[in-house]
């Protein structure tokens, strides 16, 4: 589990491909590996990968079909900005939103505009996923956890969703440097899924 406050901004130094899936190397800031082991969980633009090897300054992961048709992953490339995080551990400060890394699904922005400090951004979401979109929940878009500030539906059953983006988290993650059209992992809230599974099973 993470909690999608993003701890460091990483970048893709190599993509491997084997048998169909990915072998990824990815570089990471000086400590940011301190206490982590093969076999532990690190959330790399919000997908979460197994560390299969690692050094002072970069881990390696693979990543399977299903990570590579259900995210953003398959378009990595060396030097590929991505937002990192370690797995949540007891004591550790839950300042966002309970993310489990699971990418539901890929979305795009479709328009920013500067607002005071701060950026507005508009991000597109597939049409399954509109109904967990609500306005003042979360969303976690790119691993980074994000209070949704209005939702709309959009042609095709889709949803669009805005987000309020201070000039901490634009200098501290990827999402700064997000031109409209570009694709995003996009998490919806684990509530909103429990939830629907609680109604669905009661009908």
């Amino acid at each position: 589990m993470f909690t999608g406050i993003v701890t460091a901004m990483g970048r893709i130094a190599r993509v491997e491909r084997r048998g169909g899936d990915l072998r990824c190397g990815i570089a990471v800031p000086a400590g940011f590996l301190r206490g982590t082991a093969a076999g532990d969980s690190i959330a790399v633009s919000g997908v979460c990968l197994t560390v299969v090897a690692k050094s002072a300054r970069a881990f390696t992961a693979d990543l399977s079909v299903e990570t590579l048709q259900a995210t953003t992953a398959g378009h990595w490339r060396s030097g590929t900005p991505v937002n990192l995080e370690t797995a949540l551990t007891a004591g550790t400060p839950l300042g966002g939103h309970l993310v489990s890394g699971h990418v539901d699904g890929v979305g795009r922005l479709r328009a920013r505009r500067d607002e005071a400090r701060s950026v507005r951004l508009q991000f597109e979401s597939p049409a399954a996923l509109g109904r967990y979109v609500a306005r003042k929940g979360s969303i976690c878009v790119d691993g980074v956890s994000l209070t949704v500030n209005e939702v709309a539906d959009a042609r095709g059953g889709a949803c669009r969703f805005g987000v309020n983006m201070i000039p901490h988290t634009l200098a501290h993650t990827t999402l700064g440097r997000l031109d409209p059209g570009d694709p995003v992992n996009l998490e919806v809230d684990l509530v909103a899924r429990y939830l629907e599974r609680l109604s669905t099973a009661r009908s």
